[in-house]
């Protein structure tokens, strides 16, 4: 039975949240502020942590932070009122792996935790295979994730390296967001509405790019999705 912990202050979504996962089988934990998100998370880490941002005290960027950099790996599903991309941004550059914009519906909320879970069990795949492959001044390196722009290396989080290297693999073939989300985020289905891609898409072209607003390489096909130009 997978874990999950629920961070969030608003007492009635909280509980309302952990009568829903229950019901779906998950064994819930609740936390109503960071610092004991913190506690419990160190206690005893969870499978996947859904995590509100705007918390008293300690916020969840700054529960997200410590995790990360105490080397907690587990996925982390951030729940915000705020819709402003720079918050979205700000998170997953924390490490964040998904986001959820309230208010959210039941169903969706449930489906990016199954995703998030199934990749967890899945494990990212890996490869001994020790060659670097080229676009423009980047390198990619799939056996240790690792990216070097110009000689120098460049910070991915591991979507971000996902999503490179799913766009990488396909040639200069357009991959639609369905399949992206399918295929770096595991969901099962794609009638679901996020902008998780495209917000990826412009944090690879701020990092890897010589003019993020004009991209040579990192590639958009209009209704479609992304493409990757060597």
């Amino acid at each position: 039975m997978s874990r999950i912990l629920v961070v969030e202050d608003n007492e009635d979504l909280a509980f309302g949240l952990r009568a829903v996962f229950s019901f779906e089988g998950y064994e819930v934990d609740l936390a109503l502020d960071g610092e004991r998100a913190l506690e419990m998370s160190r206690a005893r880490p969870p499978d996947l942590l859904v995590l509100d941002l705007m918390l008293p005290g300690k916020s969840g960027f700054e529960v997200l932070r410590e995790l990360r950099k105490a080397g907690q790996d587990f996925p982390v599903l951030v729940l915000t009122a705020r819709s402003q991309e720079t918050d979205v941004v700000l998170g997953f550059d924390l490490g964040a792996d998904d986001y959820v914009v309230k208010p959210f519906s039941t169903a969706e909320l449930l489906a990016r935790v199954r995703a998030l879970l199934r990749r967890l069990r899945r494990g990212s795949p890996t490869t001994a295979d020790p060659v670097w492959k080229r676009f423009g001044d980047v390198e990619v390196c799939r056996a240790t994730r690792t990216v070097r722009r110009r000689g120098w290396p460049v910070e991915l989080t591991p979507k971000e390296f996902d999503l490179l290297v799913a766009l990488l693999d396909r040639k200069g073939a357009v991959a639609t967001r369905r399949e992206l989300l399918k295929e770096v985020w595991g969901y099962a289905y794609a009638d679901i509405h996020t902008r998780t891609v495209d917000v990826h898409m412009a944090e690879l072209r701020r990092k890897l790019e010589e003019n993020p607003s004009k991209p040579v390489h990192l590639l958009t096909v209009r209704k479609t999705g992304y493409r990757l130009q060597p």
